[in-house]
């Protein structure tokens, strides 16, 4: 009985013990969730924003304060600047940074404002940590017109547009090719038409008078190894050739081609006119040395090394007294030769402008051939003589945001805001509009884009929509409208209808009709309608290239 007793006095002590370890293990579960609750509340992220002001004038600044408190580990990143739309930032500062232990406090502030009036929607901002969103509250901003007292603000007239020098930077660089080819033609020219060659020895030589050039041709014969190689016939055959070239040009008879006995004759005939006042006895001496060089090159004969030094003292004699013996020109003759040299300088000149035109539009034939065939004929000419869209094709472009909501695009030009008439009926549901213009329908470009948002509780048609705009071409004078539709996507991923196709325009206060192409897109983006409107000139491969940079540089900021 005793050891029954025991026995269930064990039982319940164990069953005791049991329930205390239970109890135990209970309570230091819910320390554990408690204490882990208390960790997680310290770490997770905590995000605040603040403004200064919900109303402000027209231009007005609004301070935009957002505040992370979080730890030291997180990364965080706050909103970018197109995010505030329909606000635009007029400045951003660097991020503040504070340390509580091992927390952080950051602090990022905002100036902003608009310069339209109306109410506005500050869209919530998402702040990223850890790549995790954390969103602020959107906030209604009133932007009030500024009321001007015109019985004390004295008011001007609104001054006109102010014309905006034409950018030449696309020409600049055509310009740097021309100039370029122009001096590479230049120096062409100058190197081998109009610069003063240096002269070759045998070219100084050959612009002597025939007096100085025979005597130094004879004294070059004087200092020649012909006669210590027993090189007679060479030797003599400079000899005459020297003697009867001077003769020829100093004279003016035909001494290179005559023999020797007809050289001589006319030699005599000369001095039996009284033409050539010479001796019998220097005829003879020079007759004497014709024969014996005529049996030296043609009978091989070979006189003496003292004889053929003498030869060449007898013909040097024989060229300065033939010099001596001919009369001097008449005033006339001078003149003569005088006209008869500025005949020929002007022959000269005349022809180096002829050699220096042909080649530069030889030069410039190549350039043009070289060119056509690489980029084409079409181009070539658009370049030399201009085209309108190739000057926007290659112009400066703008990337920019236009309306609310914004849509983002590259364009050629700045569009330019305009206000479109909205009629009675379309007033009653829609909330907003903007539109923003390049050109117009009969220009060689037109841009227009447009933002609309309505009022809530209506549901829009696009497809009325887009019929609606294709019947304001029509009331622009637009006819024979051919349309086509198809769904595309942007490369930035946003989807949307093109609608596209061909009409017909009748110029003001002309008969001329001009074959247009046009382009619309149409999105719904952000509780809001964009349109695109781009309308051109048939058959211009430099629009069709504008309009696709246009449709591929189309993004939409997404707004919280």
């Amino acid at each position: 009985m005793k050891n029954s007793v025991v026995k269930i006095m064990n039982c319940m002590g164990s069953q005791n013990s049991l329930i205390f370890n239970i109890k135990n293990f209970a309570g230091a579960l819910l320390l554990m969730l408690f204490m882990s609750s208390i960790a997680y509340a310290q770490s997770e992220p905590k995000v605040s924003a603040k403004i200064d002001s919900t109303t402000i004038k027209i231009g007005e600044q609004i301070n935009f304060e957002i505040s992370v408190d979080t730890d030291t580990t997180a990364l965080v990143v706050f909103p970018e600047n197109q995010r505030f739309s329909p606000l635009e930032v007029i400045d951003a500062t660097e991020i503040d940074t504070f340390k509580n232990k091992d927390r952080y406090n950051l602090i990022k502030k905002y100036a902003l404002t608009q310069f339209d009036s109306g109410n506005y929607i500050l869209p919530k901002q998402a702040v990223l940590i850890n790549e995790k969103p954390f969103f602020t509250d959107s906030i209604a901003i009133r932007v009030n017109d500024v009321v001007v007292d015109t019985t004390k603000q004295k008011m001007f007239d609104i001054k006109e547009l102010v014309a905006v020098d034409k950018s030449y930077g696309g020409w600049l660089s055509y310009l740097l090719w021309i100039l370029g080819i122009l001096l590479v033609v230049g120096g062409l020219l100058y190197w081998f038409v109009f610069r003063k060659k240096p002269l070759t020895e045998e070219e100084k030589v050959a612009l002597l008078p025939p007096f100085d050039r025979a005597m130094l041709e004879l004294k070059k014969l004087e200092e020649s190894k012909y006669l210590i190689q027993s090189e007679y016939k060479q030797y003599y055959s400079e000899l005459t050739d020297i003697v009867r070239s001077y003769i020829e040009e100093d004279v003016n008879i035909s001494a290179l081609e005559s023999t020797t006995e007809e050289l001589i004759q006319k030699l005599e005939m000369l001095k039996d006119a009284g033409n050539l006042e010479i001796d019998e006895a220097t005829i003879k001496q020079f007759k004497s040395v014709l024969q014996t060089a005529d049996l030296v090159k043609f009978a091989k004969s070979k006189p003496e090394t003292k004889a053929a030094e003498s030869d060449r003292s007898i013909i040097e004699q024989i060229v300065i007294k033939t010099k001596e013996a001919i009369p001097e020109p008449t005033e006339e003759e001078l003149k003569e030769t005088e006209e008869y040299l500025e005949i020929l300088a002007k022959k000269r000149k005349k022809k180096k402008l002829i050699i220096a035109g042909i080649s530069s539009l030889i030069l410039v034939f190549i350039a043009t051939g070289v060119a056509v065939s690489y980029y084409g004929f079409n181009y070539v000419k658009d370049t030399v003589i201009g085209h309108p869209t190739k000057e926007l094709l290659e112009g400066e472009w703008i990337a920019s945001e236009y309306g609310y909501p914004a849509i983002f695009l590259e364009t050629p030009k700045v569009l330019r805001r305009i206000k479109i008439p909205l009629p009675a009926e379309s007033q009653e549901i829609i909330r907003g509009n903007q539109a923003f213009i390049y050109g117009s329908l009969i220009d060689n470009f037109y841009i227009l884009t447009s933002s609309t948002t309505f009022k809530e509780g209506y549901e829009l048609d696009v497809q009325k929509a887009i019929d609606g705009t294709i019947s304001t071409f029509k009331a622009q004078g637009a006819k024979n409208i051919i349309t086509k539709q198809e769904e595309i996507q942007t490369p930035s991923g946003k989807s949307g209808t093109k609608t596209f196709g061909s009409m017909k325009i009748n110029a003001p206060g002309s008969d001329k009709e001009i074959n247009s192409n046009y382009v619309l897109l149409s999105f719904v983006e952000n509780n809001g309608f964009e349109q695109l409107i781009i309308a051109y000139e048939k058959g211009d491969d430099y629009a069709d290239a504008i309009v696709e940079r246009i449709i591929n540089s189309i993004d939409f900021k997404t707004q919280n």
